[in-house]
């Protein structure tokens, strides 16, 4: 298993990939934390805070693009 700054540099990659698309609508993301079984939680900001849209971009967008790119994290929540 890999060790947790690894899996914390390749879901802070992951963000900054899906980042560009949040701030488009005028929004952003912060990650808050990934706890220890492997979830991760994040902040929505800016326009995207309180979007009705929210958990869908969440769920559809940020969660999948975290979890191709790191296959060990189980899922994304807003914190």
């Amino acid at each position: 298993m890999e060790d947790n700054k690894t899996i914390r540099d390749k879901v802070i990659g992951a963000l900054n990939r899906v980042r560009p698309y949040l701030q488009n609508d005028g929004g952003d993301i912060d990650l808050i934390e990934i706890t220890d079984d492997m979830t991760v939680k994040v902040k929505l900001t800016g326009a995207c805070h309180g979007c009705p849209y929210a958990m869908q971009t969440l769920k559809a967008g940020v969660e999948q693009a975290i979890i191709q790119e790191v296959p060990e994290i189980r899922k994304v929540v807003s914190a």
